[in-house]
C-alpha cells in the first residue's frame, strides 16, 4: 500500500513509539598491547509504548470518573457530543497528539517546556520596566501565562511519562 502524501506541518509529531535501543555487551577483546576492550553492541530489539493498556493498568478512567471530571466537563458544555461535533478527536489525530503520548522524548521535551515558562515570568518581571501602565499589565499578563502554561507543561510531562513507563 503506498503512502499518500502529507502536506508539512510544523506541528506535526510523527513517531515510530520505539524507545532507544540499549547497549548490550557481546565480548571482551584483548588488543597486542593486553589492553582489554569492551566490545558494545546495540541492542535492536525495542518495547512499544502501549498508552492504552497503561491507560487501563493505571485505571485512569475509574480515578477521572470518581474524581467527577466527566461530570464536571458535561456541565461545562464539553460532552462526548460537543467533541465530536467540533471535531477534536480529528484535530488531535492530524496534529499527532497520540503519536507524541507514545514518543520517549516527549516526557523530556515538555519539562524543558516547562521550566522555561516558569523562568519566563519573573525575568519579564524583572526586565521589563515599570514606567507605564500598559507596561505594568504586560508583566501581569506574561506572568499569568506563564505560570499557567508552565504548570500545565510540568503536569502532562508527569502524566506522559507514568502513561510511558512499562510496570
Amino acid at each position: 500500500m503506498a503512502m499518500a502524501a502529507t502536506a508539512y506541518s510544523p506541528l506535526l509529531i510523527q513517531s515510530m513509539a520505539a524507545q532507544k535501543p540499549i547497549p548490550t555487551a557481546t565480548k571482551t577483546v584483548t588488543s597486542k598491547k593486553g589492553i582489554r576492550w569492551l566490545r558494545v553492541r546495540w541492542d535492536r530489539t525495542t518495547q512499544q509504548v502501549k498508552l492504552l493498556t497503561r491507560v487501563e493498568q493505571l485505571r485512569l478512567l475509574s480515578k477521572a470518573e470518581k474524581a467527577g471530571l466527566l461530570s464536571a466537563a458535561e456541565k461545562s458544555g464539553l460532552s462526548l457530543s460537543t467533541i465530536e461535533r467540533l471535531g477534536l478527536l480529528s484535530k488531535a489525530e492530524e496534529l499527532g497528539v497520540l503519536s507524541a503520548a507514545t514518543d520517549p522524548g516527549t516526557p523530556s521535551t515538555l519539562l524543558n517546556l516547562s521550566l522555561a515558562l516558569l523562568v519566563l515570568g519573573p525575568a519579564c518581571v524583572y526586565l521589563v520596566p515599570e514606567d507605564y501602565p500598559w507596561e505594568i499589565g504586560l508583566q501581569a499578563v506574561v506572568a499569568l501565562v506563564s505560570v499557567v502554561g508552565g504548570s500545565a507543561a510540568f503536569a502532562a510531562s508527569n502524566l506522559v511519562s507514568t502513561l510511558q513507563k512499562s510496570n
